[in-house]
């Protein structure tokens, strides 16, 4: 069957975004077809948008409209906690929880020799300026526990514990409503020594 060629470009277009498979992307553009005009133009004016009007921010390469973003710019944030994460994506994760109120750094990534990303592709340079500027008590690294993660988080805390400041992890281990039985050996492990204490 032949496709008519504007359905495969955007069908090729989507395919191209992660977790959208060829399927997927028929059945978007299939729909994008069917919207009425008014909702595409509102589509393809948000993704120009994207593009056009965010940028990063200057102080903890968050996205951003303006130099600094609101959480840089809230008076109401604790300024004296970091909490380092590897993108964008982590930050909206933890904001959604209401439980930290501190500030954050993107890494925009993690170590990964394999793949050529070492320290200078990271802004781990900034992070450790921002050391000089500001007042900071302590540093949470929430960075993905996978070897990545885990050699990046080490990495971080020989260059940061040395300057007196305390370096902590986020706790890992069994998700709520979790059953121990179906858990795997090191999960179960890292929720053994991340006990808390009741």
């Amino acid at each position: 069957m032949q496709i008519a060629e504007p359905l495969l470009i955007a069908i090729e277009e989507l395919s191209k975004l992660p977790g959208i498979g060829k399927k997927t992307a028929q059945r978007l553009a299939l729909h994008i077809l069917k919207s009425n005009k008014e909702s595409v133009d509102n589509l393809v004016k948000s993704i120009q948008d994207l593009k056009t009007r965010l940028r990063f921010c200057d102080r903890c390469f968050n996205l951003s409209e303006e130099e600094l973003c609101d959480i840089c710019k809230n008076p109401k944030r604790d300024k004296s906690m970091i909490c380092v994460v590897e993108e964008a994506s982590d930050v909206i994760a933890i904001e959604k929880t209401n439980e930290y109120s501190g500030q954050y750094h993107i890494l925009g990534g993690v170590l990964s020799p394999l793949s050529g990303v070492g320290s200078d592709s990271l802004k781990i340079k900034e992070l450790m300026k921002r050391f000089e500027t500001e007042e900071i008590i302590e540093v949470i690294l929430a960075l993905n526990p996978d070897t990545e993660g885990e050699t990046t988080a080490l990495y971080l805390a020989k260059l940061i514990k040395p300057l007196g400041i305390k370096v902590s992890r986020i706790a890992r281990g069994l998700p709520i409503g979790g059953d121990l039985e179906f858990a795997d050996e090191a999960t179960i492990g890292r929720a053994v020594l991340g006990r808390i204490v009741l």
